[in-house]
């Protein structure tokens, strides 16, 4: 497994297919501060509970400048069910192939998508980077006070 890049150094970029489009990150940044939030899987109770935090909280996170992207390896098809039944407007992106996973460190074992968190300045590097067991997740209010906590005004 590979080890997830450190706080300061380029985020690695990618181009994915998501609920809203393609992404391509450098696009992203272009348009502010990003928040990847990696997860197990669509339909988890922990997951489920970690992203409708998220999307009740996004506002607080806007007010930041701060636009969250989901990721994980399942299917296009089952992010766009599982956004459609909680209402993400946040975008849900696929990674089948795992290697936007892998360069972020967050590809686990036996396939399941380590639940991390990385926060990337408009600078392209990242300035927050956190890894959670898969059954314990970031509130938003704790991220919103790391956010806060941070310079971004370089990034």
């Amino acid at each position: 497994m590979a080890k997830a890049p450190a706080v300061g150094t380029i985020a690695p970029e990618f181009e994915l297919a998501s609920t809203a489009g393609p992404i391509r990150l450098a696009d992203e940044i272009a348009q502010g501060t990003v928040l990847l939030v990696f997860y197990p899987g669509d339909d988890t109770p922990v997951c489920t509970k970690q992203l409708c935090d998220y999307r009740d909280n996004l506002e607080a996170f806007a007010l930041l400048d701060v636009r969250v992207i989901a990721i994980n390896a399942q299917s296009l098809e089952k992010h766009e069910a599982f956004a459609k039944k909680h209402s993400f407007p946040f975008p849900l992106a696929a990674d089948p192939d795992r290697k936007v996973c892998r360069a972020y460190g967050a590809d686990g074992i036996l396939g399941m998508t380590k639940r991390s968190l990385f926060l990337i300045g408009r600078d392209g590097r990242i300035a927050y980077q956190h890894t959670d067991l898969p059954i314990f997740r970031r509130s938003a209010d704790e991220l919103r006070e790391v956010i806060a906590g941070l310079d971004l005004a370089s990034a």
